[in-house]
């Protein structure tokens, strides 16, 4: 048998209550990846948290290279070879690379630096592994997919020689993600050992040597991956059903040009220009999907849309009204429905009750007030409606909305929004953070407004999911659409757009 870099025994660990990790077992083995799978608050990262020693677990064993060990520190971690890269990156924007990298490590030249000696280094390991860096460039100058190497790079300067990475390619480009694999098979072939967080089952397919599966907290199983395996198999570990990945998306016959958005320029929140004379149209029945590398311009374009945000120059049109420089109650009143990349800050008020949540676009409106007053029995029945009809999980109306689970609170956005019968959808990031079966019931849901004839917008990071709902796929980068695809385009075309490279036959605006 294989030897085994890692062994949690009976891993339990509770948060105020509720069990994150219940009895769970983990094997990794030498030299091998480990895809660990796992809806939403199954307990991946928390497992993973506490063989960082982030967390302290109420019961279990841990052995790491057949030595039973206790991880009551990342520092303790690090020093017997553990080192992680998380989802979101830990690293000092103004400072180097190799400054970064030094971080929390004794030089040789106490009281002095020493960087050049370090630099050398990381030079020579960013070659072994293929992971090109510069070492004198700041983090704020690289791309996403360059501070992921650099975390890498700290990890394994560190001595790591089991590596943990949430979410790794959750923000890359999918060459960027087909080079993060070539670095991992290296490491493999170097004998590291690999444990792999992600929710994208084509991730854990096309690199890992084994998966492990965890429902509502509990381990259901454990499998080597092969030729043979296929995401029905690890979709029916995770959720326990069949879940739908092809949908029926059926070509149909375009209605008239609803929304026009003509020479849009904006800036962001900070100053900088976000977007530089984005120009893109929209028929009835057709959704349009947005591809590109988080921080392109996507959340801004959103805004503009709705309303949200002025723009700087340009003009915006639906069904021929223009609604430039209108405020967002107009842009409402005209049928633009928004689905906003943040549920927590933009889409929902958490400690209204859900009833109140579903009415916050037309509290003023004759359904639900007379004279001024709320018609309480209306929003009542309003409330059990929707509740009914989107199948959201709560005891009863009354319910905070943060009280519900992720899935959840996306569908009571999503009965607002839908409810209000409008010509066109806003998506921005409607997936993004929800488990595979809510996942699956959002997508289906803008699929049938698309056959009701509204036109779609859906701004998204999940490639799969821009091709399976999309009609036409526009890639925005640094604030401009670099072209503009039919859905038959294949990922490696979408994702040379979204890296910046400008392709031969490609409609751009």
């Amino acid at each position: 048998m294989q030897e085994l870099a890692v062994k949690m025994q009976e891993i339990t660990k509770v948060f105020k209550g509720v069990v994150a990790n219940d009895c769970v077992d983990f094997q990794l083995k030498k030299a091998s990846i480990n895809g660990l799978l796992g809806e939403n608050g199954a307990g991946k990262t928390t497992l993973m948290n506490i063989l960082f020693g982030l967390y302290q677990p109420e019961s279990g064993t841990i052995s790491v290279n057949g030595t039973q060990v206790v991880i009551d520190s990342p520092s303790k971690a690090m020093s017997i070879g553990i080192g992680m890269v998380h989802q979101h990156f830990m690293l000092v924007r103004p400072m180097t690379v190799t400054e970064n990298i030094m971080l929390g490590m004794p030089s040789k030249r106490r009281p002095f630096l020493d960087t050049a000696r370090v630099e050398s280094e990381l030079i020579e390991l960013s070659q072994r592994y293929n992971l090109k860096v510069d070492p004198k460039a700041r983090i704020w100058q690289l791309s996403v997919g360059e501070q992921q190497r650099v975390e890498i790079l700290s990890v394994l300067y560190r001595g790591t020689e089991i590596l943990i990475l949430d979410e790794p390619t959750a923000v890359l480009t999918p060459q960027e993600a087909n080079h993060l694999f070539d670095v991992l098979r290296i490491m493999r072939t170097d004998g590291k050992s690999i444990i792999l967080i992600s929710h994208k089952l084509e991730d854990v397919l096309a690199i890992a040597n084994e998966v492990t599966v965890l429902r509502d907290g509990q381990l259901v199983g454990q499998a080597q991956v092969t030729a043979e395996t296929t995401k029905r198999d690890l979709t029916n570990m995770m959720v326990g059903r069949d879940v739908l990945f092809k949908f029926d998306n059926q070509d149909s016959a375009l209605g008239k040009i609803k929304l026009v958005a003509e020479g849009i320029s904006a800036k962001n929140d900070k100053g900088l220009m976000a977007l530089n004379k984005i120009s893109i149209s929209l028929r009835a029945g057709e959704v349009v999907g947005i591809a590109g590398v988080d921080g392109n311009g996507q959340k801004e374009l959103c805004e503009v849309l709705t309303g949200l945000r002025t723009m700087l120059s340009g003009k915006v049109t639906l069904n021929g009204k223009d609604l430039t420089e209108r405020n967002p109650k107009e842009f409402i009143k005209s049928g633009i429905a928004h689905i906003p990349e943040d549920r927590h800050k933009t889409g929902l008020a958490l400690n209204f009750s859900l009833s109140k949540n579903f009415i916050l676009k037309e509290f003023d409106s004759s359904r639900f007030s007379r004279r001024g007053f709320l018609n309480f029995k209306a929003i009542k029945e309003n409330a059990e409606l929707r509740m009914a009809e989107y199948k959201i999980k709560a005891k009863e109306h009354g319910v905070k909305a943060k009280d519900l689970s992720g899935g959840n609170q996306q569908k009571v956005i999503l009965a607002r929004e839908l409810s209000s019968r409008p010509e066109v959808i806003i998506a921005n990031q409607p997936t993004r953070g929800l488990d595979i079966g809510a996942t699956e019931y959002v997508r289906q849901k803008l699929l049938e407004e698309k056959a009701k004839g509204v036109g779609v917008l859906l701004i998204s990071a999940d490639l799969e999911e821009i091709r399976q709902l999309s009609d036409r796929i526009a890639v925005i980068y640094e604030g401009r659409i670099m072209g503009i695809l039919d859905k038959s385009a294949s990922i490696e075309q979408i994702g040379l757009l979204m890296a910046g490279v400008e392709a031969e036959g490609v409609e751009v605006c």
